[in-house]
């Protein structure tokens, strides 16, 4: 059977999706956009203003709250109340509700984590393990010479999967994905030891300083990494 890319995105004689239309369809649902000048908008890409408020507020009140009152059920009641006030409030204002439901539920699985351990530093245990996914995932595609960034970056820039075709191109879509990996890799070396010294008001700074922000400049960093040649010539 051929694995080769199907550049027309037509659906197999089975029926099924192609290669092409599932990697279309990823794209589509990553968030990330490119603004009118040809860049990647990423303040755009990671929500706007609104999505950096539901992405930081409730580790922020969180944070703060058992800082201040070490109340580790204030604390979590807090950052739950405000994941679900950004859903409720897109649900009346009808606006897509994929990233506040899934703050929610990012949300309630830290809080669960909490409270089962009674330590407020294991609400943001879970982040480690979705790292550490991430970078698992995303190492994997580069290594079946498929990587994130191609399939994130190619239909935006309307390459499509021809990209896959091209040594150079399959290339610097690898490299751009390592980048991505870098971010990952390095929020768990920078917080996890502040984790094992049970460390809450360290780490859920560095947990918001090493969230949103730095993965924005990673995907900057990997979208001009893997411009074509006569993109960056230009």
């Amino acid at each position: 059977m051929s694995t080769s890319p199907d550049p027309e995105g037509k659906g197999r004689p089975d029926g099924q999706p192609s290669m092409s239309e599932l990697a279309g369809q990823y794209a589509a649902r990553s968030g990330v956009e490119r603004g009118d000048d040809g860049q990647i908008d990423v303040l755009k890409s990671v929500g706007g203003v609104r999505g950096l408020a539901e992405a930081i507020l409730p580790g922020l009140l969180f944070t703060l709250i058992y800082t201040i009152t070490a109340g580790l059920y204030l604390s979590l009641g807090a950052a739950v109340v405000a994941a679900g006030a950004f859903a409720v409030a897109n649900l009346i204002q009808k606006r897509p509700l994929v990233q506040s439901l899934t703050g929610v539920i990012g949300v309630a699985i830290c809080a669960v984590f909490a409270l089962r351990s009674g330590s407020g530093t294991t609400f943001f245990l879970p982040g480690f393990y979705l790292n550490a996914a991430y970078i698992l995932a995303f190492a994997v595609s580069v290594l079946v010479k498929w990587p994130v960034a191609g399939l994130l970056f190619g239909f935006i820039r309307g390459e499509n999967l021809s990209w896959r075709g091209e040594p150079k191109r399959l290339r610097a879509y690898s490299l751009a994905t390592w980048i991505i990996i870098s971010v990952f890799a390095l929020r768990l070396a920078v917080q996890l030891p502040l984790y094992l010294a049970d460390n809450v008001a360290a780490l859920g700074t560095m947990r918001l300083a090493m969230g949103v922000p730095l993965y924005a400049l990673g995907l900057w960093l990997a979208w001009v990494i893997s411009r074509p040649a006569t993109v960056r010539a230009s």
